[in-house]
């Protein structure tokens, strides 16, 4: 089982977040203005870096970051 963690964007992301995932983590800060918060979980073994100013950081079948908005209306 692995945990997931929480972490401010703009800062360090903790050592459990895949080193993969860091440069896409900061294209998806980079397109917001606000204060927000990442959510990092595990779903099947593959991580899921989520911030709540409505982007999310996936790896997709090849371990290629994919960085994507998500509809916060849902």
């Amino acid at each position: 089982m692995q945990l997931g963690t929480r972490w401010a964007a703009g800062g360090e992301p903790p050592a459990s977040v895949p080193r993969a995932l860091v440069p896409a983590i900061r294209e998806a800060e980079a397109q917001v203005d606000e204060a927000a918060h990442w959510t990092l979980t595990w779903l099947e073994g593959r991580p899921i870096a989520e911030l709540d100013a409505g982007w999310e950081v996936t790896l997709d079948a090849d371990g290629e970051p994919v960085v994507e908005p998500f509809d916060l209306e849902d």
